[in-house]
Order: C-alpha cells, then structure tokens, then sequence
C-alpha cells in the first residue's frame, strides 16, 4: 500500500482496536492522508485476505474510489472496500472512520460478488443504514461486557443489518436481474430477523420487502422454493443450531421452539422429527454428547 500527504499540512493518526463476536473493529483518526493500492502493489505484497471492509464515516469526510466508482462519504455514510483490488481512499482534513472486518463470504453469499457493492455509499439518512449504524455503535459500547456467546449472536445481527441496509442502497440503481436478487436477499434477512414471530406469513414478508406477493411467489419459485416452505426450513435449520449449542442447553424445549416461531411445542416435535428423523429431545441429546467426545 502507498501512503503520501496530500498537502503540506502535517499528517497525524491515532488508531484503537477491539475485536467482539469474531469482528475486529478499529477507529481510525486521521488528517492529510492519501493511501492506494495498485495491481502492482497487491501481487507484490501478496495480502490477499478473506475479509472486506465495512468503513462508517464518524466525522469529516473521506473521498474513495474502487471499481471506477467514485465517492464522497460523509457523516453517518458508510461503504465496503475490498482490498483484494486496486481503491484509493483520501482524508484532506480531519476525519474520523471506524472500520469494521466482515468474513467475505457472508456478504457475498447474500449480495453477490463483491464488485457488485464494494465502493458503493450507503446514505446514513436510509433508514436500514441509521438502524445499522445505532446497532453497531451500541455493540461496540458495549461489548466488553457481553458473553462470548451473546457478542456472537448480536453479531450476526449486525451482519444481517448490514446486508439489509446494502440491499436497501442496490435496490435505487440496479438493473432487472440483479434487483430481483437484492429483494431476495432482502426478503430472507427479514426471515432470519423474524424467525421467533409465529405471525410471519407470506403476504407480511411481501409487505416488507415492498414487493407483491405474486411477484414474490414468482422469486421464490424461480429457486424452485415455496415461502412459506422456505420459512418453516429455516425455522427447523435454528432450532437444530439451538439444540446443538451448548449455550442453550438451559434452554426448556418449550421455550426453544416458541423462541423459532412454533406455535406449540407438539408441533414443533413434530415437524422436527418428519425433517430430522429425531425428536428435539433425542436430537439434542445425540448432538451434545458428539460435541464432548
């Protein structure tokens, strides 16, 4: 990386790290800065990393520019840089950022390639980047006091926030195909936001993701889904995460399945054992005495 003032003026940082939930975030404070990669610079340095960049502007501003996208992030603006590719990135007064590592994979698997929102300001007036934007500012005040086990679930929140607010900012711009894609994203985010309500129905989720419920059918049967087939997978998928989890160990089934959005703990049973071959209780009995050998 190439790091140069821009101007005469002195140059001065300072930088705090902590890392919470498996993400690392840094505070950056800056002044007269300009830093760069070329195609040059990363095959010399070799740093190919498995992670982006979630950069929020704190204060001042900061000018970038990745993927032939130009920008200027202001206050509340956030952006995703990938340094797996060429980005310049400038901070001609002072500024504050605060950055955050994201497993590559969790965006993508969402969003698509990286080349598809890397570079791209997400306003801090959206109203899913002001939501984002409080949530992480609240777990990093807080995070030194949170379990292990509580900082990486509000973690995964935070992602899915994160990947709600991008899919919000793809969906002003992008054309037919990959619109299609963002809503989808966007529709499963709510479902992994809403699991635990019983109410969460098809004609709600078409209602939130801003779209009709034809055309969502129509989405979703594209992926050779059906919605509300798709919402029950994903309710059984956390309630076996659960069971297997140590963590909830605590946790009465009853309580468990009301917590997945099941109506009642029979039918929670089982639906659990037509899919798993188990019951919850035997279930979680198998997956914790594996866990110990």
């Amino acid at each position: 990386m190439a790091q140069t003032c821009l101007n005469d003026e002195p140059f001065d940082a300072t930088i705090e790290g902590t890392s919470i939930g498996g993400l690392v975030f840094t505070k950056f404070a800056l002044r007269n800065l300009r830093a760069a990669t070329t195609p040059r610079t990363l095959r010399h340095e070799n740093h190919k990393t498995d992670h982006l960049f979630m950069s929020i502007v704190l204060s001042g501003h900061v000018r970038a520019n990745q993927y032939d996208r130009s920008s200027t992030d202001r206050v509340g603006d956030f952006s995703i840089r990938d340094t797996n590719t060429p980005w310049t990135i400038e901070h001609s007064g002072y500024s504050e950022v605060l950055a955050i590592g994201i497993p590559r994979e969790r965006l993508e698997e969402s969003l698509g390639s990286a080349r598809l929102f890397a570079g791209v300001t997400v306003g801090g007036d959206l109203p899913t980047a002001t939501l984002t934007r409080s949530f992480l500012s609240n777990l990093l005040s807080l995070g030194d006091r949170l379990t292990p086990q509580v900082a990486e679930s509000l973690v995964s929140t935070g992602l899915d926030l994160i990947v709600a607010s991008l899919a919000e900012r793809l969906a002003q711009e992008v054309r037919q195909p990959v619109r299609d894609s963002v809503v989808m994203q966007r529709a499963q985010a709510y479902i992994e936001a809403n699991l635990h309500d019983p109410s969460l129905d098809p004609p709600r989720l078409a209602a939130a993701t801003g779209v009709s419920l034809r055309r969502l059918q129509l989405l979703f049967g594209a992926q050779g889904r059906h919605i509300s087939d798709w919402i029950w997978h994903r309710r059984l998928e956390a309630a076996a995460k659960r069971l297997a989890d140590p963590g909830c160990l605590h946790m009465p089934l009853g309580t468990l399945a009301y917590g997945c959005g099941f109506m009642s703990q029979s039918h929670f049973s089982r639906r659990f054992k037509e899919r798993y071959g188990l019951g919850p209780r035997d279930y979680r009995q198998r997956a914790l005495s594996r866990a110990a050998e």
